[in-house]
């Protein structure tokens, strides 16, 4: 209250804070996707191109799925990849391959109708997932109604760079995202990709919000012995400005995300029944069930039944049809890991904090790998003593499963910025003290002022070295806060208006390397 108001006799009430101001902690795991959806529409309103939060998977559906017909149809397909079955004279040395009878098919997909995002973000919620932003840059374009060259990396035409470049500078406007994803860029050419991912870095080092989450072109079908060339495109492909801001996995996971329920007759050959048919009931061999069913599909009569319904009579009919089925199904579900990260980096931060790296953990719905990594190989995807850019592999151990064994960024090499939870505590710390710092913003730039922000930044960074965010013994030990006249800031400084806030961290930095020394001892009495 200030004295100089008061005018009339009387009693007045003046009341003071006893308490300063407090830094309220920013969200450390929301991602934001990027890619392409089956359509980006709700109640009328489109939502191409336009940051939408979400906090679950039955959000994401309501907006960017098809909606499902009225039974007793079956539920829309989301999500329709096309495979083709390519007969060979001897057995394939790359690829995916059947052997049906005595004779080796390749099962190859035509490039148009794969995508990434949605079982992504399937796989999200399936690991922990809670907030998230999805930027949908589109719907699926058309099929190539053929199947890709055998042995070629799945290269999608209708992804295209321009697209998610101008989905990727939407979240410029948005502070919230603390991940940015984009599952899809795997499906562009190695060229394309690497203008992606160096945008990505760039714009994560001018916005210093978020970190970005690649995959390895290449770690689909990773070639057994070959497939060190693919790391090798990888480094050369992101540049070296804002490498601290990123991290990479590799390489894809075989999930358990798509189900028996979500392929079926319609996902071979662009939907050419006679096509299938011809595998299933050779000439020489004929399944009659089989060819009952597809007439019965083809030239329905009375009651039709549906697809799933249709498909089920198939499965049981024809042992082939099942053994293809598992095949495409096992195809199907290679993705990415980056969203399963993204899940996994939420998980973690509810129940410690960004502080705790992602590692010695598993991925929920990793179910095989395409390329079992050994400790010496991956010596050189975790220190690369000529770019210094680490890729943290994911490994699988007898007893254990499939484990992420890695917390390194890009920016492998540097002593302050090589681990991902150090970089993401810092990037939290700085982020929730700045937004607690504006409400001081034009106010009295002086001692009562400076000593409000230490105590309140200090109280903060009390609360988090309690958590096991920061190291040391004692709470002087894990930070400093200094903010004055002679320490931060001149004379000059004030006359210009800028009040300087120095803060100092012991971040915790994870235990990579454990070293157990053994030595012999003489026996004693």
């Amino acid at each position: 209250m200030n004295e100089s108001t008061i005018k009339s006799p009387g009693v007045y009430i003046d009341e003071i804070n006893a308490f300063p101001s407090s830094v309220v902690p920013v969200a450390t795991s929301v991602p934001a996707f990027i890619g392409y959806t089956p359509q980006a529409s709700y109640e009328g309103k489109s939502h191409t191109n336009v940051p939408t939060k979400i906090t679950s998977f039955a959000d994401f559906r309501a907006i960017f799925c098809l909606p499902d017909p009225a039974p007793p149809a079956d539920p829309a397909k989301q999500y329709s990849p096309q495979y083709y079955l390519i007969a060979q004279k001897d057995k394939p040395e790359k690829g995916d391959y059947l052997l049906i009878g005595t004779t080796y098919y390749s099962v190859v997909p035509d490039p148009n109708t794969i995508y990434y995002l949605y079982n992504s973000i399937r796989l999200f919620y399936e690991n922990g997932g809670g907030d998230a932003y999805v930027i949908s840059v589109g719907e699926y374009g058309p099929a190539a109604e053929k199947p890709m060259e055998l042995g070629d990396q799945i290269i999608n035409p209708n992804v295209q760079l321009n697209d998610l470049v101008n989905g990727l500078e939407i979240l410029k406007n948005e502070e919230e995202p603390t991940m940015y994803i984009c599952p899809e860029a795997t499906l562009l050419s190695v060229e394309n990709n690497g203008t992606l991912m160096q945008s990505m870095l760039s714009q994560c080092e001018e916005m210093e919000t978020a970190i970005s989450i690649f995959d390895v072109i290449g770690g689909r079908n990773p070639d057994p012995i070959l497939w060190t060339e693919d790391i090798q495109t990888f480094r050369n492909s992101t540049g070296a400005q804002g490498l601290k801001f990123g991290a990479v996995y590799y390489p894809f996971i075989g999930t358990t995300i798509m189900q028996n329920s979500d392929l079926d007759y319609t996902n071979f050959f662009g939907g050419d029944l006679k096509q299938l048919q011809a595998i299933l009931s050779p000439k020489d061999t004929p399944n009659t069930t089989v060819n009952t069913i597809i007439q019965n599909i083809e030239n329905p009569s009375g009651s039709p039944l549906t697809v799933s319904q249709y498909n089920q009579s198939l499965l049981v009919a024809s042992p082939t049809y099942s053994t293809i089925m598992d095949q495409v199904l096992q195809d199907a579900n290679l993705l990415p890991p980056s969203a399963g990260m993204a899940g996994v980096i939420t998980t973690l931060d509810n129940q410690v904090g960004p502080w705790q790296a992602p590692a010695n953990t598993s991925i929920v719905g990793a179910a095989s790998l395409p390329l079992k990594i050994s400790s010496s190989q991956q010596e050189d995807l975790n220190v690369d003593a000529v770019s210094g850019k680490s890729i943290n592999a994911i490994r699988f151990f007898n007893g254990q499963g499939i484990l992420i064994w890695g917390a390194r960024t890009l920016d492998g090499n540097s002593m302050d910025w090589r681990y991902i939870p150090v970089r993401r505590t810092v990037t939290f710390l700085e982020q929730s003290c700045k937004l607690a710092a504006r409400a001081y913003v034009f106010a009295p730039n002086d001692k009562n002022t400076w000593e409000s922000v230490k105590a309140m930044i200090s109280s903060f960074l009390t609360s988090i070295w309690k958590e096991g965010g920061l190291q040391g013994a004692t709470a002087g030990d894990a930070f400093s806060v200094e903010c004055g006249l002679g320490s931060t800031m001149t004379a000059e400084d004030i006359l210009e208006g800028f009040m300087n806030v120095t803060v100092k961290v012991a971040i915790v930095h994870p235990a990579e390397f454990i070293v157990l020394t053994f030595r012999q001892e003489m026996a004693k009495s």
